[in-house]
């Protein structure tokens, strides 16, 4: 079983809530950058971005230091700024509406399509569109697709550009394309937790070459030459032709994220595996909701979301669990009721009535390729439990 020793106060878990797949490789693949003494953004870090690239089809793309940042570049080089809004997801992690805030235009906080499909909804999408909404984003929920085929249709029809949080879905293969190519602009995490790492990480593609270019300028304070090319002698100097970030890479995080990259279709097989191990032991309760279940195709199967009986307490349910030796958590609090949203935007003040059902049951169970198939048991059984305790000490 996949166990790790507790800290003080901390139980030994039995199944940890994550864990990554880094192995001798990857440690031989940053040692080789260390013997270098290139630290900083180089040849390896443009190596990984051709690479991730070609893994999902796309002309090009641009590595940077986290899915924020990510995120953040993308509503920089799209011109989005005070005045303007963007139409987000409230169920999802609140960088989205973060560096919307941060640029000065105002998140507008869309619902969800139902208990069984956790990501946006487009019918609310279209609802909230105004003459003001320059973009929305789209975050695909535990690496299950949402609705692209409607959401770019809107996008078009306004006129805005469809950015898309592809940060729990790296390669994920659609019928319209790899996820994050198929928007105008997709975003990916490498963060500890997710199917690939980097430890700290992003990538940023982009359908408009330019809208890239400006990405990978504004990547690095709008310098007009790398330190990496004025190293090799290619330049004297540079210019600044704009406001820009240090939003870069290292050497050390892409060298990870090469060797990653290439363990990311057996962590999908075995994910898919896990997943359907859950699926099967959890139907011994049915009160248990298993979103995504009805879905077919392509997924990372980042998550193992399951929705927790109405009435039953989560907090008991995730103490029986912790108990019992299983690493739980909640994805997601739904941001439009985070305390400075409320108070900075009136849009964090309207009804999300899906959202609003959805977020106080929703808990993630265990899911990594280093599980065994008795882990998901073992988690599933556990939770089962938990439910009918919780149940019990509730009446």
């Amino acid at each position: 079983m996949t166990a790790a020793a507790g800290s003080a106060g901390e139980p030994a878990w039995k199944v940890t809530l994550a864990d990554s797949t880094i192995d001798v490789e990857e440690i031989e693949a940053v040692t080789e950058v260390l013997r270098s003494r290139w630290l900083t953004a180089g040849s390896v870090t443009r190596a990984f971005e051709r690479e991730f690239a070609a893994a999902l089809g796309a002309a090009d793309a641009v590595a940077v230091s986290s899915g924020t940042a990510a995120l953040h570049l993308a509503v920089l080089a799209l011109g989005i700024g005070p005045g303007d809004e963007v139409i987000v997801p409230s169920l999802s992690f609140v960088a989205s509406a973060a560096v919307t805030a941060l640029s000065g235009a105002t998140p507008v906080f869309a619902d969800a399509v139902s208990p069984d499909d956790l990501t946006v909804d487009p019918g609310d999408v279209r609802r909230l569109l105004t003459a003001r909404t320059r973009a929305i984003v789209a975050m695909h929920f535990g690496g299950h697709p949402a609705h692209l085929d409607e959401l770019a249709a809107i996008a078009r029809e306004h006129g805005a550009a469809l950015i898309e949080d592809a940060a729990h879905a790296p390669v994920v293969r659609t019928d319209a394309g790899a996820l994050g190519t198929v928007g105008d602009i997709g975003c990916f995490s490498f963060y500890s937790s997710k199917n690939m790492t980097t430890g700290e990480g992003g990538m940023v593609v982009a359908r408009d070459p330019g809208v890239l270019d400006r990405i990978r300028s504004l990547r690095s304070h709008a310098l007009s030459t790398s330190t990496w090319d004025r190293t090799r002698g290619g330049v004297a100097g540079y210019d600044v032709d704009g406001l820009g970030l240090n939003y870069r890479p290292t050497e050390i995080s892409s060298a990870l994220g090469r060797v990653q990259l290439g363990r990311l279709p057996e962590d999908r097989v075995r994910r898919r595996e896990l997943v359907a191990e859950y699926r099967e032991a959890l139907a011994a309760e049915p009160r248990v909701g298993l979103p995504f279940a009805e879905r077919t195709g392509d997924s990372a199967h980042h998550l193992m979301a399951v929705l927790l009986p109405p009435g039953v307490p989560r907090d008991q349910v995730r103490a029986h669990l912790r108990a019992a030796g299983v690493q739980t958590s909640v994805h997601y609090p739904p941001t439009h009721r985070f305390s400075h949203y409320l108070r900075a935007f009136d849009s964090a003040r309207r009804a999300l009535p899906v959202t609003e059902d959805v977020a106080p049951r929703l808990l993630s169970l265990p899911l990594h390729s280093r599980m065994s198939g008795a882990d998901a048991v073992l988690a599933a059984d556990a939770l089962v439990t938990a439910v009918h305790r919780s149940g019990e000490e509730r009446a």
